[in-house]
């Protein structure tokens, strides 16, 4: 049976299997238990100069107080009608480009609470918030420090539109995020999956721990594939359907949108989707703030080469780096109609 309200994957799976589980794109995971809204009144958010509000979190109102362990189902979270609306700029000035563009796309966002976590004794205080634009909807987490700066952001759930799949995502007592999903098979039997990801405080962000994949694997959803392809770099470098890196126009002539991923074995796989600036006319360089991954792409006239040079933990598993050569895939092109001849 379908689950209620599922939208269309988008471009989430990656950032979002990134991105998410990281062999699932589409797949991170959900949490049981939702959050009520509090019936006081909503304080007002204090701001910083800029007007963005990267500080303060203690002022959101509306997040219900949920104690660890917590989880939260797919199911409840797009079932979850909430009317409070978060100050939409404020939350969406949090979020990464590369994540907001991997789940959303450019639509505009609209967010309302589910729980707040943590903070007691002046530790990490968690936000857990519900995230939708159109029929796509996610679950993402927000970490704020002791000192009530962000931390940093993470997809903590984004539903598949897949009806044999359960999904749950949920914060253990060691504050482990757990994302797991569950498939149903037509033999009645079924096959799961599991993601274990850590927040690192000292590299404000989040690094993935332990990974069990689902046992029969999806095709993996490339969220750029149906952008524009006029740059001289841009083309799909594949060795296989699971092992790629795709590379499309961005807003700039200096810079690349690329994705990339990779699966060794069955303990390593990565995946990551971003921008990255052109540094020569054969090297561009991903470095964006608030992720300490540094990853170099050089390209030859028939491949790419990528090297990681500084860690990208958060995007791929820990028994592996982002490396190696991927050979580009000849563009097919479309097969002109001859001319018929005129009658004499």
């Amino acid at each position: 049976m379908a689950k209620p309200g599922r939208g269309e994957s988008g471009g989430i799976s990656v950032y979002l299997q990134q991105i998410g589980n990281m062999r699932l794109w589409g797949i991170l995971l959900a949490l049981t238990g939702l959050a009520a809204c509090s019936d006081e009144k909503k304080p007002a958010v204090a701001t910083d100069e800029k007007g963005t509000g990267s500080t303060a979190a203690t002022s959101f109102g509306g997040f219900r107080a949920a104690r660890v362990p917590y989880s939260l189902s797919d199911t409840a979270l797009l079932r979850h009608s909430d009317t409070t609306a978060l100050d939409a700029d404020r939350f969406t000035g949090y979020l990464p480009d590369s994540l907001r563009s991997a789940l959303f796309g450019s639509a505009r966002i609209r967010y309302s609470p589910l729980a707040r976590i943590g903070g007691e004794e002046g530790s990490e205080t968690y936000y857990v918030v519900k995230a939708a634009a159109g029929a796509r909807q996610a679950a993402l987490l927000f970490v704020f420090d002791k000192q009530q700066a962000l931390g940093g952001a993470f997809p903590f759930l984004a539903p598949d539109s897949d009806p044999s799949t359960a999904q749950t995502s949920g914060i253990d007592k060691s504050y482990s995020i757990v994302r797991s999903v569950v498939r149903k098979k037509t033999n009645e039997t079924s096959s799961d999956g599991k993601d274990v990801f850590i927040y690192n405080a000292a590299a404000k962000t989040f690094t993935l721990i332990s990974t069990d994949p689902l046992e029969d694997r999806r095709d993996v959803l490339n969220p750029i594939d149906t952008m524009k392809r006029t740059h001289p770099l841009a083309g799909d470098y594949v060795r296989n359907e699971r092992n790629f890196i795709s590379v499309r126009d961005a807003r700039s002539p200096s810079e690349i949108s690329f994705f990339v991923h990779f699966e060794k074995d069955e303990d390593c796989s990565g995946e990551l989707n971003g921008t990255a600036l052109l540094t020569s006319s054969r090297t561009a360089v991903y470095r964006q703030g608030g992720d300490p991954c540094v990853l170099e792409l050089t390209f030859s006239a028939n491949s790419v080469s990528m090297r990681e040079m500084e860690g990208c933990g958060s995007h791929r598993g820990v028994q592996c780096l982002f490396e190696g050569k991927f050979p580009r895939k000849k563009e097919v092109s479309p097969k002109s109609t001859p001319k018929k001849k005129g009658k004499k």
